[in-house]
């Protein structure tokens, strides 16, 4: 009887061990091990992607961070190469990645930025399984007088390509207006525009709509009086009271030959 007794006893742990065992695993549970793998590159999306330092000025090295969200209710570890169209930039080898959303490191990289913007991508490679993954948005780096930037604040990269003054030639205690040909590569802007001359403001327009492209921008008349040998002039432009000196094409200084801009 005693036998008996063990015997199904023995016989019921075996059943209750082998139900447990064939309960189908969950995917937030545990990080599989390879070959078992359930995540596909698809189940992934970049929704967020920084650079630090913001800007990031000429040869100074730089390092990206992205913020990855998984869709899926599985776990598995993800190599990440983050790409500059054909260029890898950097990679993250064997990172965890885990339903949810999870913050990705990249290495510090010292990549050198050669055009006037870079738009970067993310491949994921899961067991040799390699493909672009799905971006939220747009995740551009633009050239600023202060360096690269990816912030959505801030202008994009504006450059002077003329700038004319009005008459020309000029005689001293006359009346000069001036007109600025600006191009804007970056996102629409809205902020106020001035030249200048070392520290004096020569003429201002506030509160101007910069569209992308090209576009002439007109200053009233200033009485501004040419003193010194020559005049060199720059344009400001401010946005969300923050100062921006605009690279140009050239040099714009007024010589006293008749005082004018013209080369």
């Amino acid at each position: 009887m005693k036998k008996c007794m063990s015997m199904m006893v023995w016989g019921c742990l075996f059943f209750v061990a082998g139900c447990v065992y064939a309960q189908p695993e969950r995917g937030g549970d545990r990080i599989p091990q390879k070959g078992e793998s359930r995540l596909r590159p698809g189940d992934l999306r970049v929704l967020q992607l920084e650079i630090s330092p913001d800007p990031v000025r000429e040869g100074q090295r730089m390092s990206f961070r992205v913020i990855v969200g998984n869709k899926s209710g599985y776990s598995g570890r993800v190599n990440l190469m983050l790409k500059d169209r054909d260029d890898i930039i950097s990679e993250a080898r064997d990172v965890p990645v885990y339903p949810g959303e999870i913050r990705v490191d990249f290495p510090q990289t010292s990549y050198r930025f050669s055009r006037s913007d870079h738009c970067f991508t993310v491949e994921a490679d899961i067991e040799r399984n390699r493909q672009p993954i799905d971006l939220a948005r747009e995740f551009c780096a633009q050239k600023t007088s202060r360096g690269w930037t990816m912030t959505d604040k801030g202008m994009g990269y504006l450059r002077v390509e003329d700038l004319d003054m009005f008459p020309d030639p000029a005689i001293p205690g006359q009346g000069v207006r001036f007109k600025v040909r600006l191009r804007n590569d970056g996102k629409p802007i809205r902020g106020t525009v001035r030249i200048q001359d070392k520290e004096q403001v020569v003429a201002q327009i506030d509160n101007i709509n910069i569209p992308r492209g090209m576009s002439d921008i007109q200053f009233p008349y200033a009485n501004y009086s040419f003193q010194r040998f020559d005049h060199c002039f720059t344009v400001v432009v401010d946005i969300e009271k923050t100062s921006h000196p605009v690279d140009a094409t050239r040099e714009f200084c007024a010589k006293p030959t008749g005082w004018t801009l013209n080369p």
